[in-house]
Formats: structure tokens, sequence, C-alpha cells
């Protein structure tokens, strides 16, 4: 007596199985045909990602950043036994210069992020 151990799948797998392997298989995938494409056609029709107007954004935001720096430098004392402290805590140093600064990121970020207009396609005659 031989002991057959059924399969959990069931009959109707089993035998989707058995027709698989017996069926030849032509061709698993065919290899992806290489097409080649002309650099200076492909930068007429797709866009850059970056157009003049994020670089205007991420440069006005730069210099926001820069601006928020210069705010915040100084303060020090001239001799090391004075200490100055509204100098050291002004309003513009605490509270202008890291907003400026927050802000000069925050407008770097929205133009990494903005997508660049779509130019209308020029109508050529031939």
């Amino acid at each position: 007596m031989s002991k057959k151990k059924s399969s959990p799948k069931g009959k109707k797998a089993e035998m989707l199985d058995s027709e698989m392997i017996q069926q030849p298989v032509e061709k698993a995938a065919a290899p992806a045909e290489q097409e080649t494409v002309d650099l200076t056609e492909f930068r007429k029709t797709q866009p850059l990602s970056f157009s003049k107007a994020n670089y205007k954004l991420l440069f006005i935001g730069l210099g926001i950043n820069i601006l928020g720096y210069i705010l915040m430098i100084g303060g020090a004392a001239e001799e090391l036994d004075q200490f100055d402290a509204d100098a050291l805590f002004s309003h513009t140093r605490i509270t202008i210069a890291p907003l400026l600064i927050l802000a000069g990121f925050a407008l770097i970020a929205y133009a990494i992020m903005k997508k660049p207009k779509a130019e209308p396609e020029a109508e050529t005659e031939v």
C-alpha cells in the first residue's frame, strides 16, 4: 500500500500545475529594444526640471539665508572683563535673524519643489 499525500492546494490547482509543466514556454520575456534618442530633440521635447523662475527663487532664498546669518554676527566683547547683554541678546540677533533664516530655507524648498510651467508648443510649418 502506498500512502499518497494530498496537496493543500486542491485538485484544480494540481491540474493547473501539471498543465503548466507539460506545456512548453516559447519565450518568457522578449529583450527590450533600445531606441536611440537624439539629445537635441530630447531637449526640445522634455522641459528641464528647473526653470529660470526656480533659479531666481533659489538664489533669493540663499540671499535671505546669508542676510539672516550676517544679522546674527556680532555681540562679542572687546575686552574679556566686559559683558554687554544688550548687544549679545538684541532683538535683531535673537528674533529677526532666525526668522529670516527659516524663511530662506522655506523659499529654497519651494523653489526646489515648484514645477516649471509647460511652454506652449510652437507650430512649425514645413
